[in-house]
């Protein structure tokens, strides 16, 4: 079996941890004084490239779920850990329509969980064809305004 390996670099090991272990519901395989790795069977991984005038690089990371009972886990596992969500239901982003939660890491990494409810004609919700971001993240302000405004990750 193939697995999609994804390395983050982060600012505090432990935040990071402890953020990790809610959003996967699952805790370390490995933990070393600078490192920890989950090795996981669920999520699979989808992974897109878009040329649309970002910065080349680390846009987000996401995990696609196939029902709204997974992703409703997600954001309770996401709400016990008192981390503040933007919630998009029925958004179109990436071709697709779809009901998802961002919330951003400790080190200010955007999270997308997300259902795909249907394929889309357009990128997005704008009319403009090469917005000037790659995807439909909130900007990071957003989220860090929303985590700071409501107490946040903690």
């Amino acid at each position: 079996m193939k697995r999609m390996h994804v390395h983050v670099s982060v600012d505090d090991l432990n935040k990071s941890i402890t953020f990790y272990n809610h959003l996967f519901g699952a805790t370390p395989t490995v933990v070393k004084p600078d490192y920890a790795k989950w090795m996981l069977d669920d999520p699979r991984v989808n992974f897109a490239i878009s040329q649309r005038g970002s910065k080349p690089g680390l846009d987000h990371l996401g995990i696609q779920v196939d029902n709204d009972d997974e992703l409703k886990e997600i954001e309770q596992r996401l709400h016990a850990a008192d981390l503040s969500l933007v919630t998009q239901a029925g958004t179109t982003c990436c071709y697709a329509k779809s009901n998802k939660h961002w919330v951003q890491d400790p080190s200010g990494i955007a999270w997308e969980s997300y259902h795909t409810l249907e394929s889309a004609p357009t990128f997005n919700d704008t009319a403009e064809p090469h917005a000037d971001h790659a995807c439909c993240a909130p900007a990071a302000e957003t989220i860090a305004f929303i985590a700071r405004k409501t107490g946040g990750c903690k």
